[in-house]
């Protein structure tokens, strides 16, 4: 394999970090980085809030269900999803412009997303480190109160930056066959294919843990899909302003 696949799957989620400080520069450049990513119709759907203070690194880190290493880290970065900048430059280039539309919610998640993955694999080339913060959306109102986010605007997750201090194993995935489907969507190997990845999450968690955690990837599931995971996030995208229409 060439060396952007061997670094493509040597990802792993690094939650412990040593002092040292990401350079200014190196930071600008994988920002840079990830503007370069695939963006639709070019409107470059995000925002990305350097959280720097840190007292609102630490309220963050709580209100994200207690995540130190968001307070402990190099950098920690906000990215957002945006509708604001381009609906206000179409509206000053004189549109009549539709605002809070569900095919913009999406555009900028996806932009979002895109954006912040370009990041991580720069980030990782120069060996840093990083964590995704989905509990950026456990309290969303609070945290884009402390990040000062406008109206068609949302938090979609943080990013923890700085230079590795732990070696974690690579998580196992799924295996190829049980995402890639050709011509036709077909689960007729799911069932299957679940059982035989069950037993290698077993096998990992028991080693990673020195068998103090014995479950599968099944298990692991199964609080996700017993409860109703943020039910808060429609009320608060509606008040972003995204009506969802």
């Amino acid at each position: 394999m060439n060396p952007t696949i061997d670094l493509l799957k040597s990802h792993r989620s690094i939650r412990k970090f040593t002092g040292k400080k990401i350079p200014e520069d190196l930071l600008r450049e994988l920002i840079r980085a990830g503007q370069c990513a695939a963006t639709s119709n070019h409107v470059q759907a995000y925002s990305i809030i350097h959280v720097i203070d840190p007292d609102n690194r630490r309220k963050i880190a709580e209100l994200a269900g207690g995540q130190d290493y968001i307070a402990d880290c190099s950098d920690f970065l906000v990215f957002c999803a945006d509708m604001r900048r381009s609906t206000d430059a179409a509206g000053r280039a004189g549109a009549e412009v539709v605002r809070g539309m569900t095919e913009q919610l999406l555009v900028a998640t996806i932009d979002t997303s895109l954006m912040a993955q370009n990041v991580a694999i720069a980030a990782e080339s120069e060996g840093l480190g990083l964590c995704y913060i989905g509990g950026i959306r456990n309290n969303p109102a609070e945290i884009s109160e402390i990040l000062r986010l406008p109206e068609h605007v949302y938090p979609v997750f943080g990013m923890c930056l700085g230079y590795p201090d732990q070696n974690p194993e690579v998580k196992p995935r799924l295996p190829v066959e049980a995402i890639l489907r050709e011509d036709y969507y077909s689960d007729a190997r799911d069932e299957e294919l679940v059982a035989g990845f069950d037993r290698t999450m077993n096998q990992y968690y028991r080693e990673r843990t020195g068998g103090n955690k014995d479950t599968t990837w099944s298990e692991q599931l199964k609080p996700l899909f017993t409860s109703k995971l943020r039910p808060h996030m429609r009320d608060f995208l509606r008040k972003c302003g995204f009506e969802m229409k």
